[in-house]
């Protein structure tokens, strides 16, 4: 009987030292390596925390949106958009919560005022205990390229000549 008291007794200690051995990593800390490994990725990335609020900003972003980081951490994440997007940006987060990755092409808006084509892909972001606790936003400025695009676009239209209308007789002899 004693080897049985023994053995649960170990048992226990067993259990109480692997759960103080088992370091869980706090909330604090894993939100502040987030923040890091944001400011070192060299396209436009935001984290926003679960309330829709920009917790961490890269220099990239800041400067497509012609912005400081520090100007931007606390600001609602959609607002990077113009007001008419609103509605499409908040059904893309939808998609984003039921699928857990969601891109799509659309104008951003600059502090400025001024307009900017953005490639946007929304991820979703969980702690160590896999609860949601906001999302990333990574974001490529594309502008250059759409008015490359529509430079192409309009001299290729003005090059095209009308069509002809052309007829194929079939002489017969």
């Amino acid at each position: 009987m004693l080897w049985l008291y023994l053995l649960g007794t170990v048992t226990v200690l067993v259990i109480v030292l692997r759960r103080v051995l088992r370091r869980q990593i706090p909330l604090s800390d894993e939100l502040f390596s987030k923040k890091v490994a944001v400011e070192y990725v060299q396209s436009g990335v935001a984290w926003v925390r679960g309330d829709g609020t920009l917790g961490a900003v890269n220099q990239s972003l800041a400067d497509t949106l012609r912005s400081t980081p520090a100007d931007l951490i606390g600001k609602e994440w959609y607002k990077i958009f113009p007001p008419e997007e609103h509605s499409v940006v908040r059904d893309g987060y939808s998609q984003m919560l039921l699928v857990g990755v969601y891109a799509f092409d659309g104008p951003g808006q600059r502090v400025d005022g001024s307009r900017v084509w953005l490639n946007i892909k929304l991820v979703a972001a969980a702690d160590h205990k896999a609860r949601y606790v906001g999302h990333y936003c990574l974001v490529q400025d594309r502008t250059r390229e759409r008015e490359l695009e529509e430079q192409v676009r309009s001299l290729t239209a003005e090059k095209k000549p009308a069509p002809k209308l052309q007829v194929l007789v079939k002489r017969s002899s």
